[in-house]
Order: structure tokens, then C-alpha cells, then sequence
């Protein structure tokens, strides 16, 4: 063998290595973990994205609700605001969750709703303080886009109810509110999900990311877009025709987004609207057959996303997935 072209091909094969290696530490870090809370602790409800107009009631319950918990809540300063569809101009909303992210007092940031706007607001925050002293960061939907950048930064993070999902009535969400409660307190986190003839059988385990598949598609091309390489994506949506949800499926799929994903979890697929022309499958069936390329397990019906019943899921955390056709189990790590 030629001396140089075996020179070349020992180089090439002690990169192809340390790539390896490299990629390896990537997938299976640990990210930060926010100190869960304690009676006492002090949490912020801010808005960072649709207004909050007649909406004050359901704030003042949540405040409530967290009050009954024995913590204390601050309101951010512009919560109520309006600019045309937010809650405030891009720079109030931007003010009142950085105020959030970098009072020491604050030990966790809770959104009073999603909508549309925080995208907007991205490029503006500064998580230097944040990254000192991590704090839950709670929401879902448009929050889903928080998620994203926070996870980037390496800290976990909480999908979970919002202030408007609060009904007079809080036994009517009691399991919603009952896991927020338990995950922001530190206790173990695990379901077993209503089986589905949909399931793609199978056991993984990875770091779970996600949420809202309208703003993960948003993400794309941008820093805040997630790399699913050895983790779990969880997706849920509301109001899309069935045509808008494969084009998303589709478009991350060229994107490479799925090409080193262990696992799919679908959870709410809500008020899905009719097109003229019928799709002609499932939702079930058009996600599967978006996803036929690859051989990860699709778990069916989590009970997360726009519906009553939206359970707490830690973005961030490594979870373990059974998927069977008669039931599904996430389990997420202590």
C-alpha cells in the first residue's frame, strides 16, 4: 500500500472516530435540571406572546392556585397590556420575561397563555443570569418556541398548563393540574398510554423534546431548531388541516430531522379543520405514513396539547418509551 494513501486513510479514520465520539457526548448529555420547588419559592406569570384581554380572571386563579401551594407570585408589569394581538409591544413582553429570568427571587417563569408572538422576541433575551441560577420556564404551544431555545442552551424545561387553562371549575382539569403541581415539586413522572391499533411497537429511551409542531417547523433554519439525534420528539397541534400537518412532517423530514430520532410521541392533534378536498386517512395513519422511512416506535394518545386534559412532560429529560399496541409507557428519569 501506497505510504501516503495510508496516511491518509489512518487520518481519516481517527477523525470518522472522534466524530463518532463527539456526536455520542452530544446525544446523551445531561441537561441542567432547575432546582424543583419549595413552599415559599416565588414564581412569575408573564406574556410573552397573545394578549390577555378579559382575561384577568383566569390570572388571578392561577395566582391563587399557586398560592394554595404556599409560594408567592409576582405578576410581570405588562401582562395586560395590548399592542393590536399581544400582550404589549415586543420590547414590554421582552421586559417582563428578562426581569423574570434575572430576579435571583424568581425560581420559576410561568406563561399565562401561548397564541402567537413570542418568536418575536427571541433574538432579545439575554440568559446569562438565567444560566447562573436556572428556573423552570413553563408553557406550551407558542412557548413551545422557549423550549427550543432553552433546550439549546442545555436546560431543562416544562411543558405544562397555562394561566388561561385554568376553568372555574379545577376539577375539571384535575390531572392536568395535579402533574404540574408534582413535576414542579420533584415527584417521580410516569404514564401509561390508551393504546392504539396506530402504535409503532417498540422500546427506546432518549432526551425528550418539543411540543407544538407548527413552531418546531417555524424553527427550522434557525438556532432554536431542535437536533432530535438520540432523543424522543413529542408533537402536538391545534386547528391545521390535515394537508398543513404532512407538509410540516414532510418538510422537517427533508430536513433531516428525523434521520437519528429514537422514538414519536403524538399527543393532542385538535380541531382539525376540513378541507374541501378530504385527506382520506386518519391523522394517525397520515403521521405513520409520513414517518414510514424510519424504524423508531410511534407512541399514539398522550394527553398533552390543546385539550382539558394536558398532562406535565419535562422537555430536557431522558425518558424511557414501551410502545404496544395495547398501551404505551413513558417513564422519566429521577
Amino acid at each position: 500500500m501506497n505510504k501516503k494513501f495510508y496516511i491518509l486513510l489512518l487520518t481519516l479514520m481517527v477523525s470518522c472516530i472522534a466524530f463518532s465520539q463527539q456526536n455520542t457526548t452530544k446525544t446523551t448529555t445531561k441537561l441542567i435540571q432547575p432546582p424543583y420547588l419549595k413552599a415559599g419559592d416565588t414564581v412569575a406569570i408573564v406574556a410573552p406572546s397573545g394578549v390577555l384581554k378579559n382575561r384577568n380572571d383566569e390570572v388571578n386563579r392561577a395566582k391563587k392556585l399557586l398560592e394554595s401551594w404556599k409560594l408567592h407570585v409576582v405578576i410581570g408589569k405588562h401582562v395586560f397590556n395590548q399592542d393590536d394581538h399581544f400582550a404589549g409591544t415586543d420590547q414590554e413582553r421582552c421586559e417582563d420575561f428578562q426581569n423574570a429570568l434575572d430576579d435571583p427571587t424568581i425560581k420559576a417563569v410561568w406563561s399565562a397563555r401561548g397564541g402567537y408572538g413570542t418568536v418575536r422576541i427571541l433574538d432579545n433575551l439575554d440568559y446569562t443570569t438565567f444560566l447562573k441560577q436556572p428556573k423552570w420556564i413553563i408553557g406550551y404551544s407558542d412557548i413551545t418556541a422557549l423550549h427550543n431555545q432553552i433546550h439549546n442552551l442545555g436546560v431543562q424545561s416544562l411543558h405544562a398548563i397555562m394561566c388561561v387553562s385554568l376553568p372555574k371549575d379545577l376539577s375539571e382539569i384535575e390531572a392536568s393540574i395535579s402533574t404540574f403541581k408534582n413535576t414542579l415539586f420533584g415527584q417521580p413522572l410516569s404514564y401509561t398510554l390508551e393504546g392504539s391499533k396506530y402504535n409503532k411497537t417498540g422500546t427506546t429511551s432518549g432526551v425528550l423534546v418539543g411540543g407544538n409542531l407548527t413552531i418546531l417547523h417555524t424553527m427550522l433554519g434557525s438556532k432554536e431548531s431542535i437536533d432530535t439525534s438520540g432523543k424522543i420528539l413529542f408533537i402536538e397541534e391545534i386547528g391545521e388541516y390535515k394537508y398543513h400537518i404532512d407538509r410540516m412532517l414532510q418538510s422537517l423530514k427533508r430536513a433531516g430531522y428525523f434521520e437519528d430520532c429514537k422514538g414519536v410521541i403524538v399527543g393532542d392533534m385538535s380541531k382539525l379543520r376540513k378541507n374541501t378536498t378530504l385527506w382520506g386517512t386518519s391523522i394517525e395513519q397520515l403521521i405513520l405514513d409520513a414517518l414510514s422511512d424510519y424504524n423508531f416506535p410511534i407512541a399514539f394518545n398522550m394527553p398533552a396539547g390543546h385539550e382539558d386534559d394536558n398532562r406535565a412532560l419535562i422537555l430536557g429529560r431522558n425518558i424511557d418509551l414501551k410502545v404496544e399496541k395495547s398501551k404505551s409507557t413513558v417513564k422519566f428519569e429521577e
